[in-house]
C-alpha cells in the first residue's frame, strides 16, 4: 500500500513536515509513557514494598491507587492546558508537558521510602504522580492535533497513529528497563535498584526536547491565528458547540483502560495467582507492544481507506472478547501461548483502537478548540483507565478466579465505547479546514 505526500495540502506546510510532526509526537510520547509505564510498573511490583508500611493487600491497593491519582489531575490538565494549546499554540505547550513529565520522574527516583520518613513518603509520590498527570493531559492531544493539523488530508489516521505508536515505544522501553530490575537481589531491588528506570528518563527527555523545539506550528493554526480566529475562551466555545462530541469522546476513551488492564493489572494478577514469573510477564508486555509498532501504523492506513468507526469498533469488540482468553492463559502455564495470546490481544485487538482514535476524536472539533476538546474529552474518559487495576483489584480480579470480575469490567467499557463510537460521524472525507463545522 503506498501513498504519496503532495508537496502542499492544505493539511500541510511543506512535504516533509508531516513526517517531522509525525517523529516529533512518535518521540515526545515515547518519552512520556516511558515515564508513565514505570510508574505502572513499579505499582505493581516495588511500591508495597517501598512506600508502604507491609506489602500486604492494603498496601497493593494504596499503591495502585498512586497510580490512579494521575488521572485525577489530568481532567484539570486538560482544561488548563487545552485553553493555552488553543490560544498560544500548540508547540509551546508540547515543550512545557516534556519537562514537566521529565522532572517529575527524575524526582521519584529520588524519595526517600517510608522507613525514613513515615506517610510523607507516599505522599511526596503521590504528589509527583499528580505533576505526571498534568503533563500527560496536555501531551497526547497537542501531539495529536499537532500532527493532524500538519497532515494531508487523506492520511491523517495513519500520521496521527504514530503519536500513540510512541506510547507503545514507550511500554516497550520502561518494561525493558525494568526486566533487569526486577531479577535483581531484594535489597538491591528495593534499595536503588527500582530508582534507575526513574533516572534514566532525564536523557531521553533530552533528546525529544531538541527534536521537538524545532517543529513550527501547524498552518491551520497559524492561519487562525493570523485572521484573529483564535478563540478567547476555547473551553467556553466548546462546551457551547460541541458538547456532544465531548461526552463521546468521554465515553470512546473508556477503552484506554484495556492498556491497564494489560499492562499492569496482569502483572499483578500473573505474579499472585498464576504464579507466572515476573520477568515473563514483562516480556509479555514487550512482544505485543512490538508488534504494535507495526500494526498500528497500518490500522492507520486503513482507517484512511475505510473510515474511523470501523477500526475503532473492531478494536473495542476484539477487546472484549480477548481478556477472558489472556487470562486464562496467565493460568495455564503455557508460556509460548502466553505469548501468542497477548500479540492477539494487544497487537491485533486493542491496537485497532489505540491507532484510529487520534484522528478520530480529533475530527470531531474545528481548529479554534481540536486542542481542548481531544484533552478534556479524553483525560476525563481515562479516569477509567487510571483506576482500572485499582477498581479490579477491589472487586477482587488479583485474587484466584479473579479473571472473571477483570472480564467483566473489560467487557463493559468496551461496549460503552463501542456504542458511543457508532453515534459519532464519520469524517475520513472531510477536509481539515471543514472538520469540526456544522
Amino acid at each position: 500500500m503506498s501513498h504519496t505526500i503532495p508537496s502542499t495540502t492544505p493539511g500541510t506546510a511543506t512535504a516533509g513536515t508531516p513526517k517531522k510532526a509525525a517523529l516529533a509526537s512518535f518521540l515526545g510520547s515515547a518519552v512520556e509513557y516511558y515515564d508513565f509505564f514505570i510508574f505502572g510498573s513499579a505499582a505493581a511490583l516495588i511500591f508495597p514494598h517501598v512506600f508502604f508500611p507491609s506489602a500486604d493487600a492494603n498496601a497493593a491497593i494504596m499503591s495502585f491507587a498512586t497510580f490512579g491519582f494521575a488521572y485525577v489531575a489530568r481532567p484539570v490538565g486538560a482544561i488548563i492546558l487545552g485553553h493555552f494549546g488553543d490560544r498560544i499554540g500548540r508547540q509551546r505547550v508540547l515543550m512545557f508537558t516534556l519537562v514537566l513529565m521529565g522532572g517529575a520522574t527524575f524526582i521519584i527516583g529520588c524519595l526517600p521510602d517510608f522507613k525514613a520518613i513515615g506517610w510523607w513518603a507516599p505522599a511526596l509520590l503521590v504528589f509527583a504522580r499528580l505533576c505526571q498527570g498534568l503533563s500527560a493531559a496536555g501531551e497526547q492531544a497537542g501531539a495529536s492535533s499537532m500532527t493532524l493539523e500538519h497532515a494531508p488530508d487523506n492520511r491523517r489516521s495513519f500520521f496521527t497513529s504514530w503519536t500513540l505508536t510512541g506510547t507503545q515505544g514507550g511500554q516497550i522501553l520502561a518494561a525493558l528497563v525494568f526486566i533487569p530490575v526486577v531479577a535483581l537481589p531484594d535489597e538491591v531491588k528495593y534499595g536503588i535498584g527500582w530508582r534507575i528506570p526513574f533516572w534514566l528518563s532525564a536523557v531521553v527527555v533530552l533528546v525529544a526536547f531538541f527534536i521537538r523545539r524545532t517543529l513550527h506550528e501547524p498552518p491551520a493554526f497559524a492561519e487562525a491565528k493570523k485572521n484573529n480566529q483564535i478563540a478567547k475562551l476555547p473551553v467556553a466555545d466548546l462546551l457551547r458547540q460541541h458538547w456532544a462530541d465531548v461526552l463521546r469522546v468521554v465515553c470512546c476513551a473508556f477503552i484506554s483502560a484495556v492498556s491497564t488492564v494489560f499492562g499492569t493489572l496482569a502483572i499483578a494478577y500473573a505474579k499472585d495467582v498464576a504464579h507466572v514469573n515476573s520477568t515473563i510477564t514483562l516480556w509479555l508486555v514487550v512482544a505485543a507492544n512490538i508488534v504494535a509498532l507495526g500494526t498500528q501504523p497500518v490500522f492507520g492506513k486503513v482507517a484512511d481507506r475505510i473510515g474511523r468507526k470501523p477500526v475503532f469498533i473492531y478494536g473495542a469488540i476484539a477487546s472484549a472478547i480477548m481478556t477472558p482468553v489472556f487470562f486464562l492463559t496467565l493460568e495455564s502455564g503455557n508460556v509460548p501461548l502466553m505469548f501468542l495470546v497477548s500479540v492477539v490481544y494487544f497487537a491485533l485487538g486493542y491496537a485497532a483502537a489505540n491507532a484510529v482514535w487520534p484522528s478520530f476524536y480529533g475530527e470531531m472539533f474545528s481548529t479554534r478548540v481540536r486542542f481542548s476538546g481531544l484533552a478534556i474529552g479524553t483525560q476525563i474518559g481515562f479516569l477509567m483507565a487510571g483506576f482500572a487495576p485499582t477498581i479490579v483489584t477491589a472487586m477482587g480480579g488479583t485474587k484466584a478466579g479473579g479473571w472473571v470480575q477483570t472480564s467483566i469490567f473489560t467487557g463493559v467499557i468496551c461496549v460503552i465505547a463501542a456504542v458511543a463510537a457508532m453515534t459519532a460521524r464519520e469524517s475520513f472525507k472531510t477536509p481539515t479546514a471543514e472538520l469540526g463545522l456544522k
